[in-house]
Parts: structure tokens; C-alpha cells; sequence
């Protein structure tokens, strides 16, 4: 039996850069029509999203993905003093200091505290640590995509057996419906013959040819005629039990066979001749809808 993937599911990837930089991956994935991916990332790393991309195309075929990379960056700004502001302010600060009797001399301190004599700077940026950075950026990236993969997986599980579960109750209605259709023809007979009484009397439906009567109930029974839709059904639901055997890539086929079931189920319903008929195949349409839901989220 194959693999059968949801397209609903998380993973998250941390850890920290070369440089002291913590990192966090962030994934979702839910339910679409096709491969869609959303990228957040911090400014600076949109060279990242390229082969992220690409990566992403390889693991998956279908499915709304949003990922978000997160970056906690260490202070990396250094102090240093400036020391043309500082000898300027050291010199004026001694010669303060001698006009005024009594005075104390200048204190460190209050000399680096003065506007100008510290300063803040940046380090050069390192292109290899850069470099290594993105390169360990991508490939947490895959780690996550990994974990999505297996989240997906484990989903896709649930999936099946949900699945198999709909499609049991809906092969059994379909049972159902098969047996009370035998029966119409012969209620529809006796319909006629009620209505044809209350129409004519009891003396009038003697002198009806039992031929004409046969004609007419020939007739209702070809349009009420519901084995096709039955054979149809039927047909459907093994071949969806085939594509979930299958798993790998189900999702698409499956879209596509859920609107045949309804299909046949509205027909089925149309075409009823009898209250309990419409009863199965309303309950028949119910669950074909669950399917339906349920299906949306195969890969």
C-alpha cells in the first residue's frame, strides 16, 4: 500500500549560526488547489528564497505552505573611544581645572561620558560567514521540510482511514438504494391502479387494457430507472478505494471523482420514485459530501 499524504501539517527547526545568530524555521502547510509558497524572511536574506523554493518544489506537489525564518542577532556593535575628541576634551578640562582654585582633576569617567568621545561601530562583514550562514539557513530549511513531510505523512494516515470509513458507509447506501429501486416498478403499478380507481371507480380500471397498463408502468420504470447511476457508483467507489491504495499524488484524482459521486447522487435523487429512495439517497448525498471535505486535503 502506498503512501498517502495530507497536505495539513507543522514542523520547526531552530538552532544557532556560526556567528552566534539563533535561527527558527517555522512551517504550515494546509489544503490547495496547487503549490503555493509563502515566504517571510528578515532583511538581508532574500538570497535564501531561490533555492528555497526549490527545495520546496521537490518535496511536494500540492499544498498552501507558509514558512517564516525568525533571526536572534547578538549585539555585535563594539565601543571605541574617539581619540581626537577625547584629547580635546582632556585638554579643556585641565585647563578648567587651573583657573579654579581648589579644583579636582578631570575623572575618566566623566570624560567618556562627554557627546563625541564614545562612539559605536559595526565590525567589517565577513562574506565566508555569510556565506556559511546562508548555506546553514538552507539547510535547516530542509530539515524542516523533512519534518513537514513526515507531519503530512502521519496526517495522511488519519486521512485513509477516514476515507475508507466514507467510503464503506457510502458503498452501503448504495446497497441500499439498489434494493429499494427493484421494488419501484411494482409500487408504481399499484400507485397507478390506486390513482386510476379513484379516478374512474373500481368499474373504470376493469375496462383499462391491461396492456396500456403495462405501457404506462414501462414507461415510469425507464424513467425512474436508477441502475446506471447505481453501476456508475459503484464503479466510483472502487476506484477511489484503488487511489487510496495507491496514495503517492491521489489528491487531484480524487477531487475529481468526489464530483461524480454527487453527481450520480443527485441524479439518483431526481429520478426517485419512492420516499424511502429519496431518504437513501439524501443520506447518500450527506455522506458524499463528508468525503468530499475530507478528500480536499489529499496531496
Amino acid at each position: 500500500m502506498g503512501i498517502l499524504m495530507s497536505m495539513t501539517g507543522f514542523a520547526r527547526e531552530s538552532g544557532t549560526l556560526a556567528d552566534g545568530t539563533g535561527f527558527v524555521w517555522e512551517l504550515r502547510s494546509v489544503n490547495g488547489r496547487g503549490l503555493d509558497l509563502r515566504l517571510r524572511l528578515p532583511n538581508g536574506q532574500d538570497a535564501l528564497e531561490a533555492p528555497l523554493r526549490e527545495a520546496t518544489n521537490k518535496r511536494f506537489k500540492r499544498g498552501n505552505i507558509s514558512a517564516s525564518l525568525s533571526l536572534r542577532r547578538e549585539d555585535r556593535q563594539r565601543l571605541t573611544v574617539d581619540k581626537a575628541a577625547l584629547e580635546q576634551a582632556l585638554a579643556l578640562a585641565l585647563e578648567l581645572a587651573g583657573r579654579i582654585r581648589g579644583s579636582m582633576s578631570p575623572r575618566a569617567e566623566a570624560l567618556l561620558a562627554l557627546p563625541g568621545v564614545m562612539r559605536t561601530e559595526q565590525p567589517e562583514p565577513d562574506a565566508a560567514l555569510e556565506e556559511a550562514g546562508r548555506a546553514e539557513l538552507t539547510a535547516a530549511f530542509a530539515r524542516a521540510l523533512a519534518g513537514l513531510a513526515e507531519a503530512r505523512q502521519a496526517e495522511g494516515a488519519r486521512l485513509r482511514e477516514i476515507l475508507g470509513g466514507l467510503l464503506a458507509e457510502i458503498a452501503s447506501l448504495r446497497d441500499a438504494a439498489a434494493t429499494e429501486a427493484a421494488t419501484q416498478p411494482a409500487a408504481q403499478r399499484v400507485r397507478m391502479m390506486e390513482q386510476l380507481a379513484a379516478l374512474l371507480g373500481e368499474a373504470g380500471t376493469a375496462r383499462v387494457p391491461e396492456e396500456r397498463l403495462a405501457q404506462e408502468v414501462a414507461l415510469l420504470a425507464q424513467k425512474s430507472d436508477v441502475r446506471e447511476e447505481l453501476d456508475r457508483l459503484g464503479a466510483h467507489i472502487e476506484a477511489a478505494g484503488a487511489l487510496l491504495a495507491a496514495g503517492e499524488g491521489a489528491g487531484r484524482k480524487l477531487d475529481f471523482l468526489t464530483q461524480e459521486f454527487v453527481r450520480e447522487a443527485n441524479t439518483l435523487c431526481a429520478k426517485s420514485a419512492s420516499v424511502a429512495l429519496t431518504r437513501i439517497g439524501l443520506d447518500l448525498k450527506a455522506a458524499i459530501e463528508r468525503l468530499k471535505e475530507q478528500a480536499a486535503n489529499v496531496e
